[in-house]
């Protein structure tokens, strides 16, 4: 087949779409629909305006009820232990720690089997430890770590690396959890709660055992479809895939190749996506960093000309945007970012900018006024009734209407 010439404008609305960021589509089917459209939503500790898998949604949907986003993911409403649980979903390793749909759990039979033939992850197992978790799950039923006897080893000494310090029991319930003998069921605040996953997880998936060629055959293909145009490098980033792994799966996958103008390497496209024209209304809307449209930075700044980093971990003296950024999404580019927090019911922008394109004089005035509609929106979603800017670039962004 020969290869398609697309713009790289072509390539930014096809991504747009794929990600659920164009039109009514996106919307269909609530939260689970944009799980099953994304293949994997990021988790993170990091909770500003709202944790990183509840904004997910939130950029695609609008105020969805942060209870309805957390039954989608977990089921139950009630928090306790005793809840049904989740239908659709696990916690494992993708693109990171993420939630993915039920659907896929044989897809990471070949992550679970190489875990297993290197031994351990991050952490020496202790083997009474790892016995003494099955048995208590099995006896007991579902269980935090709490519960199982405590996350941390020690008082430790509350700097990052004492997020390291973990129990003999935290390491090993991780450990059964890398390995696919534990699942995460669900979430109480933060805290997962583990179950064995002979009783989490639905028996035929439990018992499909696909060999690696079709699990990375099959996930290349989905990230092909969540990205819609996707080079090499960025099918293999979107579940950390390694490279030789997608260029031996690629011929199988049916994605088709393009060549994107000014695009260094060579892409692939998903046929369905080139089948239909883009149409629809863009989302203006605040983005999670750690949301899959942006999380791969190299593809970000190639797709949309934006270059963005973390700097939660940055020394407040060195950050240069703010500790969580958050881009703004309008008409299908990135524009600008705000930094917020909140003081009581007040969404406190604490720096925001403006890309230079967007600050031209043509487009500054409804630049100005798609920042603070995304503002807006995100402070009424998370119950604030007003929004302050504290410093902004350029000062037109002052002026909250």
């Amino acid at each position: 087949m020969p290869d398609l010439d697309l713009t790289p404008d072509e390539a930014r609305r096809l991504q747009l779409r794929a990600q659920g960021l164009i039109g009514a589509d996106a919307r269909r089917r609530g939260v689970p629909g944009v799980l099953d459209r994304l293949g994997a939503v990021q988790l993170d500790t990091i909770s500003v305006l709202a944790r990183s898998h509840e904004l997910v949604p939130y950029a695609r949907l609008g105020a969805a009820g942060r209870s309805a986003v957390e039954t989608a993911y977990w089921g139950g409403t009630d928090g306790g232990l005793d809840g049904p649980r989740p239908p659709r979903t696990f916690e494992y390793w993708a693109h990171a720690a993420s939630i993915i749909p039920v659907r896929d759990w044989p897809l990471f039979a070949f992550r679970r089997r190489h875990y297993a033939e290197r031994g351990q992850r991050w952490h020496q197992v202790s083997a009474e430890a790892v016995a003494d978790v099955r048995a208590r799950l099995a006896a007991e039923g579902p269980l935090t770590t709490r519960e199982l006897g405590g996350a941390r080893s020690g008082t430790g000494d509350g700097t990052m690396t004492d997020s390291w310090r973990w129990s003999e029991h935290k390491i090993a319930v991780e450990w059964l959890l890398d390995l696919g003998e534990v699942v995460c069921v669900r979430r109480i605040g933060w805290r997962r709660v583990y179950d064995l996953a002979d009783r989490a997880i639905p028996a035929d998936l439990l018992d499909a055992d696909p060999d690696d060629e079709t699990c990375l055959t099959e996930l290349v293909r989905r990230a092909g479809r969540a990205l819609g145009v996707a080079t090499r490098a960025d099918l293999a980033d979107y579940y950390r895939l390694k490279r030789d792994q997608v260029e031996a799966a690629l011929p199988a996958t049916g994605l088709v190749p393009v060549n994107v103008a000014g695009w260094r390497d060579a892409a692939f496209a998903d046929p369905d996506a080139l089948a239909e024209p883009v149409r629809g209304r863009h989302a203006t809307t605040l983005l999670s960093p750690f949301d899959s449209l942006v999380w791969d930075r190299a593809r970000t700044s190639r797709v949309f000309g934006f270059d963005h980093r973390l700097e939660a971990y940055v020394p407040k003296a060195k950050r240069v945007h703010g500790y969580f950024t958050m881009p703004v999404l309008a008409g299908g580019r990135l524009i600008g970012r705000v930094d917020p927090a909140r003081e009581g019911r007040t969404l406190v922008a604490r720096q925001v900018s403006l890309e230079p394109r967007a600050a031209t004089p043509g487009r500054l005035a409804a630049s100005c006024a798609a920042v603070h509609e995304a503002m807006r929106r995100a402070a009424e979603w998370v119950g604030c009734d007003d929004v302050r800017v504290e410093r902004c670039d350029p000062p037109e962004l002052a002026r909250v209407p």
